[in-house]
């Protein structure tokens, strides 16, 4: 069944429609901000190029984050506007995970080094997560400051990919930074869905931000209402 997928957490927006392990359709715009206005264009553009009604889609794949505040909140938003509408399952993937997902090809010529993806977070530090070389978490999302970055013992070097990944680079000389895979993309994710399914569920995911927001809320704003501030 047809697996619409979007991605707004970084500096990019993407969408895409996948079926039975076939793009049918993708659009992918580099932009710091906007991802709220050009989003659900985008997916219905999408929608039409694929040919897909959303009473044929199966799932919704989203990206939970880490990212910039707002850029989270904007996806599963609309994640969970379509889901409720359309009554489907939603399933949320961090974006450090979908990262990585492109890299497992290369990492596999590596002789068994592992991945790393990291996202500029800014402040100096990362948000980061260490996975093997198939794309199998082995440490949770932090943030931290590159020079404080924890290595899983026994892990030999292999790939670093995001925009943090220079910034972590230098300070392990011994692994590799793969320029190509800076920002997520909704393709990969719509590609990876089906072998992610299980995690699906009815309600909609939660975010993952890591650390409080740069922007503070003003003393009389009420936070359960508005949320974490954007970035």
């Amino acid at each position: 069944m047809p697996i619409l997928a979007f991605d707004t957490t970084q500096g990019a927006c993407s969408a895409a429609i996948c079926h039975a392990g076939t793009l049918l359709a993708r659009r992918f715009e580099f932009m710091r901000r906007g991802h709220a206005e050009h989003l659900l264009p985008m997916v219905e553009a999408v929608r039409r190029e694929a040919g897909i009604a959303f009473q044929e889609l199966d799932l919704i794949a989203v990206t939970v984050g880490p990212g910039t505040f707002t850029g989270v909140r904007v996806g599963l938003a609309a994640a969970r506007a379509l889901a409720l509408v359309h009554e489907l399952p939603v399933l949320g993937i961090g974006t450090l995970e979908l990262l990585a997902r492109p890299a497992v090809p290369a990492a596999a010529q590596t002789g068994g080094g592992g991945i790393i993806a990291a996202i500029d977070a800014r402040r100096g530090e990362l948000y980061s997560q260490v996975f093997d070389n198939k794309g199998v978490a082995l440490t949770k999302a932090v943030a931290g400051p590159a020079d404080q970055f924890a290595m899983p013992p026994g892990l030999a070097p292999g790939l670093i990919v995001g925009t943090g990944a220079a910034l972590l680079g230098a300070v392990l000389p011994r692994w590799r930074v793969h320029g190509d895979i800076v920002q997520p993309d909704a393709a990969v994710l719509a590609r990876a869905a089906e072998t992610w399914r299980h995690r699906a569920r009815a309600q909609p995911p939660v975010p993952v931000y890591l650390r409080a927001p740069d922007a503070k809320l003003p003393v009389s704003a009420e936070p359960e209402a508005l949320g974490p501030a954007s970035e």
